[in-house]
């Protein structure tokens, strides 16, 4: 092995992992780009198969339901078969789904084909988030991770001028399907050529290896002594209580604006083509967001704020911060529109951040994942009721009463965590 490095010494790539970083983001991109597809073309859709929102949410709802079961069955999945091959089925699934989603023919057909794309997507984090573990040292883990995730609010951004400018190129919504689906492949040939772990890498030079390997040697001695902790156990502590509902109350605020962002802007006699000139600035202000919650968390951290004081101060900036939303049901300008959507975003992405990252704030590490998992499922099923609700209600009155709980939700959720989230959770407390 190593006389093969050795021979192939002038073929290294310096800093290779970041290079794996990009692949990672790249994925979430086009993750996103194809889950995006169908909300851009939702108008279409509803014109040609006189869909009502509900309708619509339907689609949306069997999405969601595949996505809240693949986010354990395919992390389990990756853990089984490794990094590498996961990711390749993962990816493969998806986009073998969003291409066939050109020959559905009505609600049913679309369900079909969003429930396998749901279930498909899901593993993108729990495979992205295990070779981030596998490629980086602890200290740039972080971001790391925020790369990857910024990839959603790219490939959400990027999707509508994609999609729009490929509807009327060909004259029809299929080929939108078909040519954003097929990029998948092209993805999955670039991985399978450079993705190896950094042990068998014949292109890592050697001091990246052996930093690699030496911090996971360390991390792997701190986990062999953290206590493996029960959901039932987990559940008695107030600060369980806190992650979960903080997601649960936050994450379908994202979604409502990811999945219906389209509809509601044609509902304000916006049309399709002056949309595009907004529709970016929600998600690129969130991945901003993400970068903006981490960073003044960590600047509050080195300046001598605890790292729970800090966490929290971001969270009373978010959860303010989304409060200006309910502006939006009073207002029909486009550009008035994408400040206030901009903004929200922008405050909603550094709450989740200090969201996700308070399981590792607050739990040993062989919890973290357990408290992750338990946040996800709970925000996944706010997000297919509040699907539900979001359908019904613009059918039978407006979107202008989900603005107004949408931007009150978010102070709930900051509320539950200033009072359910207080200290690190020890081993003591933790034994029960």
């Amino acid at each position: 092995m190593t006389d093969h490095i050795g021979a192939n010494r002038f073929r290294t790539i310096p800093s290779l992992r970041w290079w794996i970083g990009g692949l990672l983001f790249l994925s979430t991109v086009l993750n996103y780009i194809d889950r995006q597809t169908l909300s851009v073309l939702a108008p279409f859709l509803k014109s040609d198969y006189h869909w009502t929102n509900a309708d619509f949410a339907l689609i949306v709802i069997s999405f969601r339901i595949a996505n809240a079961i693949g986010q354990s069955t395919g992390g389990r999945l990756i853990d089984h078969v490794g990094t590498r091959n996961g990711l390749s089925i993962t990816v493969l699934w998806y986009s073998i789904a969003a291409v066939a989603t050109s020959f559905a023919c009505g609600l049913k057909s679309f369900c079909t084909f969003r429930f396998f794309l749901g279930g498909g997507e899901a593993a993108n984090w729990p495979g992205a988030t295990k070779a981030v573990s596998e490629w980086f040292p602890k200290r740039e883990r972080g971001l790391a991770v925020a790369l990857f995730e910024s990839g959603g609010c790219i490939g959400a951004a990027i999707a509508p001028f994609l999609v729009v400018w490929l509807y009327h190129t060909f004259g029809g919504w299929k080929y939108a399907f078909v040519i954003t689906g097929s990029l998948g492949f092209l993805w999955l040939i670039v991985w399978r050529l450079i993705y190896y772990s950094p042990e068998n890498h014949t292109r890592i030079c050697e001091s990246e290896r052996e930093m690699i390997l030496k911090d996971r040697e360390k991390n792997d001695q701190d986990s062999s002594r953290a206590t493996t902790v029960g959901w039932f156990q987990l559940l008695r502590l107030r600060q369980t209580w806190g992650v979960i509902l903080g997601r649960a109350l936050i994450d379908p605020v994202w979604f409502f604006v990811a999945d219906w962002f389209v509809i509601y802007l044609v509902s304000k006699n916006i049309n399709l083509e002056q949309g595009l000139l907004v529709f970016w600035i929600p998600f690129v202000a969130a991945d901003l967001g993400n970068f903006f919650g981490g960073g003044l968390s960590s600047w509050l951290i080195n300046r001598g704020w605890s790292v729970i004081r800090a966490r929290k101060a971001v969270v009373i900036f978010g959860g303010l911060g989304m409060f200006i939303l309910a502006g939006a049901a009073f207002t029909s300008s486009p550009f008035a529109l994408a400040a206030i959507f901009g903004f929200s975003m922008f405050a909603y992405a550094s709450f989740s951040t200090m969201v996700l990252t308070l399981p590792s704030d607050l739990f040993q590490s062989k919890s973290v994942a357990t408290v992750s998992g338990m946040s996800g499922t709970a925000a996944q099923t706010g997000t297919i009721l509040c699907t539900f609700l979001v359908g019904y209600v613009s059918d039978h009155y407006s979107f202008t009463p989900i603005l107004i709980v949408a931007s009150l939700i978010p102070v709930v959720a900051m509320v539950m965590i200033l009072t359910l989230v207080r200290n690190g959770v020890s081993s003591d407390a933790i034994s029960v």
